[in-house]
Order: C-alpha cells, then structure tokens, then sequence
C-alpha cells in the first residue's frame, strides 16, 4: 500500500486555468480578478441557510488563517493589556494572535460532546476574570476541532449576556454547518483557513468572514500595510502584509468547485469508520452529538477507551506501528493550557481536553482515502489491538 497522508491535497483541474489567466493579463501580485472573483464564491458559500435568509456577510481573502484570526482581533479592539478567551484544545495559531496584540489569551476548557470549548466553564471564565481583573474579557475565541461544530447557539448567548464580541476560528471547518448555517457566520466575525491540508486550499491562505462592507473595507486597510488615501504613502496605524496573491487566489477559484464534492467525501470516510470499528467497545468514533450539528469531518477522529493512560505508554506506540504500514496518524492537539509557551496564562479546566489528547487519534480522511485504503487502516489498528 503507498504511503497514506491524513489529507492530501486535490485539485479539480480547473486551477490552472485561472492561474494563467493570472499569468496572461500578468495579475501576479496580491489583488486582482482571482481575489475579487474567490472573495464572491466564498460570500456565497458562507452566506447560505438551509430554510432560512440568506446571510449578508462579506470576506476578504488574507495570507493565512492565522491572519485572519490576528486582523480580527484588530478590528474587535483587542490591546495590550486585554484579555481574550481561548478554546485551550486547539491548534496554537488560535491564540497567538492574541499575544500579537499584547494581550493574554485565557483558556477555557472544553466540554465531552463536541470537544470544544464548554459553555457553562466559558461563563464560570467570565465572572472570574470580571471578578479579579476589574473588566472583562474583549473577545472570545471558539473553535470547531477536526470540523465538528461548537455549541455555538450557547457560547453566543453568554457571550450576548456579558456583551463580549465573537471570533469563531472556523480554519478547520470550512463547510461544516450547525442548524442549517454554515459555522464561522455566527458571531461579529469568522476566520477560514485554505492550508496545504484543509479542506480547500490554495497552498497557504486564510479568510475572515466580516459583517458588513465598512468592516471589509477597514479589514483590507490594515491588511495592505494600512496606507491612508494620499498621493503618497502615508501611514498612521500600523499595518500588515496578509492579502492573498491573485495566484493562490485562482488556486481558491478552482478549489470552490469541487468543495462540496471534498466535504461529502470526508463525511463518507466518517461513515466508513463508524461502520468498521463502531462495533468495538475499546473505540469511540466521535460523531455529531446532536442531529442539528453537521461536521464537515475534516479529520475523522477516534478515542481508546481502555488501556494505557498516557499518550507517551498508549497512543505513540500505535502511531508508530501504522506509521511503518505507510499510514500517517497524529495524536489529537495537545491542549493549550499544558503547553509550555503558555503555561502562565490563566487556564479553566475539567480535564476533558488533557483526556483527549492522551487518548484520541486524527485518521486519514482527505479525497485520496477510498474503501481499500480505510479497509487496510481499520485492518492494521485492530491488528495492533
């Protein structure tokens, strides 16, 4: 069997076609026809509701993800000396925006179902840090891991109470949707990311979903080198170089044909889990928790039930072995509080996430991964089992 990759990237065939027009009408630059034309395909995609209005948010295609999350901090006012909550099970691009702005980033732990961020804990966050630091926290910072959606309806509603803004980190659930709406369209603003392994790239970029026109225009200004309208160039905030190029763009363009097709994909290789190790009792396939919630499964992931406690005695030893059967597996994020880069940041946990992460296992499920391929994956983790 060659060598399995957890997701590979997959082009439609129509990617060249708008990378030369780029070439031919020599729009190599960040901006232009590609940039204008993808920030519409992904307006559209974001914008619709299954029974419902359509939505009128805008995007702007950026650098990376990790971009989109910083400039929305930017436009949320976050600043030195501010404190922003954080998922803590999560990939760090989710919080060192934060530290960019010279902020604090404060970790909230997440709860069983969806192993993202725990609204009540979220809520028990908030009246602490009012309750030691004299103010409250300038944004929240929920993600949806491997593509499975937050309880999002929650996390709004205490954030609305307290009257905290809302940046969802969408990078890893592109197309995923939670009663119909598609995720990072719920709060103030919403970060997409196109990496190499996401579910649509355009070899590194990212998006931030804003909600109206002045807040695109103002997310562009910082996102040129916030050049003011003079003849000459005049800055008086500082600003940064995330556009995407015209090239990765025409990437984009091409990518968005095929976008449904990769999120059906990635939801049957979850069904083909399900399927072939649902029957065991020592792993746990993690699904949707509620039939409103529907996973774009970016990543299917698994959890052992039983055996050894720490990743270093359970987890590694079994990645190793898939590894040379030509699998590529990975342990699930490492949580954000235990790390050492953080570990003075103020942290909410209940252990859920420190648990996943001894126990849980990100499986191939890109658009390269057909039934011969899961067949032999499920074959070999219940042969070292």
């Amino acid at each position: 069997m060659d060598r399995i990759y957890l997701c590979l990237a997959h082009m439609s065939g129509k990617e060249q076609q708008y990378i030369q027009e780029a070439f031919d009408t020599n729009w190599v630059v960040p901006l232009g026809p590609n940039v204008n034309a993808f920030e519409e395909d992904l307006a559209a995609f974001a914008n619709h509701r299954e029974g419902a209005e359509t939505l009128q948010k805008k995007v702007v295609a950026l650098s990376a993800g990790t971009a989109a999350i910083h400039l929305g901090l930017i436009m949320l006012g976050v600043e030195k000396g501010d404190e922003v909550i954080c998922q803590s099970f999560t990939f760090a691009a989710s919080a060192n925006p934060v530290v960019y702005q010279g902020a604090t980033p404060v970790f909230v732990d997440s709860e069983p179902g969806t192993y993202n961020m725990d609204p009540q804990l979220l809520e028990e966050a908030i009246k602490n840090r009012i309750a030691k630091t004299g103010k409250k926290p300038k944004a929240i910072i929920p993600v949806y891991l491997y593509g499975m959606p937050a309880r999002i309806d929650e996390i709004m509603e205490v954030a609305r109470r307290y009257e905290i803004p809302v940046l969802e980190d969408a990078a890893e659930g592109f197309g995923s949707r939670y009663r119909g709406q598609v995720c990072g369209t719920f709060g103030d603003y919403g970060v997409m990311s196109f990496n190499g392994n996401k579910m649509i790239t355009t070899s590194g970029g990212g998006a931030l979903i804003c909600p109206d026109d002045e807040a695109k225009k103002r997310v562009m200004f910082y996102a040129t080198q916030a050049r003011e309208p003079f003849p000459y160039y005049q800055h008086e905030k500082i600003g940064y170089n995330y556009r995407m190029s015209n090239i990765c763009a025409g990437i984009g363009r091409g990518q968005m044909t095929v976008a449904e097709e990769h999120i059906r994909h990635h939801q049957w290789v979850h069904e083909q889990y399900v399927k072939l190790l649902g029957d065991m009792d020592e792993i746990v396939v993690h699904s949707a928790p509620e039939g409103y919630m529907e996973p774009n499964y970016w990543l299917s992931t698994i959890r052992f039930e039983r055996g050894k406690k720490t990743i270093d005695e359970g987890l590694l030893p079994l990645i190793t072995r898939l590894s040379d059967a030509n699998i590529e597996t990975r342990p699930l994020w490492k949580p954000m509080h235990v790390q050492p880069v953080y570990k003075d940041a103020p942290a909410y946990t209940n252990g859920v996430s420190e648990r996943l992460f001894s126990c849980g296992l990100c499986l191939p499920s890109g658009p390269y991964v057909k039934e011969a391929e899961i067949h032999y994956i499920v074959e070999k983790i219940k042969e070292f089992l």
